[in-house]
């Protein structure tokens, strides 16, 4: 007896159509804008089409010395054929080696009219006196009588009966520019003050100064607010009665604040505007976030 089987025939799929233009192009869109994602998320630096290459020079004198640092090295990272070289100097003028073209790029805190300027962030000036002095709080005004030397103690602005000690600042620094601009004073600080350079070095002095004498100095905010969360004798003044913080910074609530800028003649080289560029980039912002206020659109 023979069996039989029956298969049922089946008809084969359709053999799939090649994908359009217009798929492609969606999908290489697509795979473009995960990688953007995945490296915004995992803070890397931006996947550059553009080959950027040579060498740049960075000039400064100024607290952000760290800052451009870290920026210089990740904007390496991300262009391989790209170097860049840090001029700094607490005695240089950026804006004069700019000029004379010994560097491309100048870090600042006041634009010039002869050139391109790019913010890349924003720094508060803070007053910073000892731990103890108890003075409650000073206004603009205050601050312009103390330095300009129309007010010379303590107790006429509710703190302890002592001598203010002044603390300035070199001519050449950004931090000075800015103060005097914001307080209507330049060219009146009183000739009485020490003036000291470093940052660090000022902190030291306003700890070190003990009565009868009470010092006083505007510095850096980042600088500031780093040696007050580090337990250094050291408070920072509210001025015109809001507190010296980033969040006051950024949203201009608190006056005294200066912007950092990149100086660059009006017509860039491409790689000075690619660096420039990237220091506004999600990434440099959060390198420029770490010690100073990013911008408000970041």
């Amino acid at each position: 007896m023979t069996s039989w089987c029956v298969y049922e025939a089946h008809p084969l799929p359709p053999s799939p159509l090649p994908p359009t233009p217009k798929q492609l192009a969606g999908a290489w869109h697509g795979l473009v804008g995960l990688v953007v994602v995945l490296t915004l998320m995992l803070g890397l630096p931006p996947v550059t089409t553009a080959e950027v290459r040579g060498s740049l020079v960075i000039a400064g004198n100024g607290p952000e010395l760290a800052t451009i640092e870290t920026l210089a090295r990740a904007f390496e990272r991300a262009n391989p054929r790209a170097y860049v070289d840090i001029l700094w100097d607490e005695d240089s003028k950026p804006l004069d080696l700019l000029k004379a073209g010994q560097a491309q790029l100048a870090v600042t805190g006041s634009e010039d009219p002869a050139m391109r300027a790019t913010q890349i962030g924003w720094d508060g000036i803070g007053i910073l006196v000892h731990l103890s002095n108890f003075t409650k709080d000073v206004t603009k005004q205050q601050i312009a009588d103390v330095f300009t030397g129309k007010v010379r103690d303590w107790s006429e602005l509710g703190g302890p009966d002592t001598k203010i000690l002044l603390i300035d600042r070199p001519r050449n620094q950004n931090v000075r520019d800015a103060f005097e601009t914001h307080l209507g004073i330049a060219g009146k600080l009183t000739g009485q003050a020490k003036t000291i350079g470093a940052d660090d070095q000022v902190v030291k002095t306003v700890v070190g100064t003990l009565p009868p004498l009470s010092a006083v100095a505007y510095i850096s905010l980042s600088t500031g607010l780093s040696a007050v969360s580090s337990g250094v004798a050291v408070r920072l003044l509210p001025v015109d009665t809001v507190e010296p913080e980033v969040p006051t910074v950024k949203d201009g609530r608190y006056h005294l604040r200066r912007p950092l800028l990149l100086l660059s003649k009006k017509d860039p080289s491409s790689l000075a505007e690619a660096f420039a560029t990237f220091a506004r980039s999600a990434p440099g912002q959060a390198i420029v976030s770490e010690i100073y206020v990013p911008m408000s659109a970041q």
